[in-house]
């Protein structure tokens, strides 16, 4: 095991050519690459087939770790000594809390091996690792912000050149009787998720997804949307809320900057807006709704015991929401909501004068690019180490800006 910073990027030629090429030869369809990719929906198709001769489409929590721990040391077979060595680290390595970010991989070292420095057999397997570990929603979601950054990549020329790159590291043996992470991620994507087979538990927290662009055209004309169903369980709670309760919840017109950005310390602030307490079991539900679309990327038991463990402590849990009150992304700037409890903390939130995409027809601000958060107070990294500041942000990047804003490009 080791602590070492992972290989800088390349090139954004090799990049897009290299991981197009990889997703190809090895049977995984990426729902969104701009130039190659299939349609989504052949995408879903092929997610089901994969995932059913890794892990026979099981929808427990012990299946899901067994199976990903298969996968993760069948990708470790693939690799050469040198890039096991960069690949792996012990469970308690603090590298784990400063190696992910929402900033882009030229500013913050991911932990890891870059999949663009793979052969297409291994890089196949490292995508096996994510099928193996994600529900078919949760993978459609993943690829989905991938072939964004992918789409941005080839049809952009003002987006930085760390777009397409993507990082997975393993802290601890990957195992199906005792507890490991899989940290997967680029500039849009930070998965966090730590399986412990002792206890039959997986945890995302603390994991990072984010878009730029909120819909784009994959290369069979299809339109695709990774955060539809956020944007959709996000206003069904809202749509539910009765003029007095929006009243309480709503903090204004102007989007909220997002308090704790992905691979910093957090305080967790909480209080603001309405109370769990008081909304009806319906509106509850709602929100659990919007909950889920982060902590309900694995199997369904995953989701319903960390739901359950949400619901306990839901009357001590604040919402609150600025912006837009109607998904209409033809106007207006967007939205942002803070979900903030004993064993939840989410955010959403709109990227505002982020660097735009020279892509016609393509809105990168305000709805068009988001950065969201998922963190449990309560156990973050199943409680085995403590965030650090991610390296790299803060006075470590020139430019940088409060609020999970990366630096402005020239």
């Amino acid at each position: 095991m080791n602590s070492r910073t992972s290989a800088r990027p390349l090139s954004p030629r090799r990049v897009r050519v290299a991981f197009a090429s990889a997703l190809l030869a090895g049977g995984l369809l990426l729902g969104a690459c701009a130039t190659d990719a299939p349609s989504t929906s052949s995408a879903s198709t092929s997610t089901s087939t994969v995932s059913s001769s890794i892990a026979a489409d099981d929808a427990t929590t012990a299946a899901t770790i067994s199976t990903s721990a298969a996968a993760a040391q069948a990708f470790l077979d693939t690799l050469s000594d040198e890039q096991r060595e960069q690949t792996t680290y012990d469970y308690d390595d603090e590298t784990k809390t400063t190696s992910w970010s929402n900033f882009p991989v030229t500013f913050v070292d991911r932990a890891g091996v870059n999949l663009a420095d793979l052969s297409d057999e291994q890089r196949a397997a490292a995508m096996k690792v994510l099928e193996a570990l994600l529900s078919d929603e949760g993978y459609a979601t993943v690829t989905g912000i991938m072939g964004g950054d992918e789409y941005l990549h080839e049809k952009s020329t003002s987006t930085e050149e760390s777009l397409g790159q993507y990082y997975i590291a393993f802290f601890g043996d990957p195992s199906n009787s005792g507890a490991w992470e899989i940290q997967f991620g680029g500039h849009h994507l930070g998965i966090n998720a730590t399986l412990d087979g002792s206890t039959d538990e997986i945890t995302f927290a603390p994991t990072h997804l984010g878009i730029q662009p909120a819909v784009y055209t994959d290369s069979d004309g299809n339109e695709v949307q990774p955060f539809n169903g956020i944007y959709t369980t996000a206003f069904a709670f809202y749509d539910s809320l009765t003029d007095e309760q929006r009243a309480v919840l709503y903090q204004g017109s102007a989007v909220a900057d997002m308090v704790c950005a992905p691979g910093s310390i957090c305080d967790y602030p909480t209080g603001a807006g309405i109370s769990g307490a008081d909304l009806t079991g319906e509106q509850k539900n709602l929100l659990l709704d919007v909950i889920a679309n982060w902590v309900g990327l694995a199997d369904e038991e995953t989701t319903s015991r960390a739901l359950s463990e949400i619901e306990a402590t839901l009357d001590t849990t604040y919402i609150n929401w600025s912006g837009a009150t109607a998904y209409d992304m033809t106007k207006g700037d967007g939205i942002y909501f803070q979900i903030s409890g004993p064993d939840v903390y989410i955010e959403f939130a709109a990227q505002k004068g982020s660097a735009g995409a020279d892509v016609d027809g393509v809105t990168t601000a305000g709805w068009g690019h988001v950065h969201t958060i998922y963190r449990d107070p309560s156990n973050d990294y199943a409680d085995s180490v403590t965030q650090q500041a991610a390296t790299g942000m803060g006075a470590g990047v020139p430019g940088g800006e409060p609020g999970g804003q990366p630096p402005a490009r020239s």
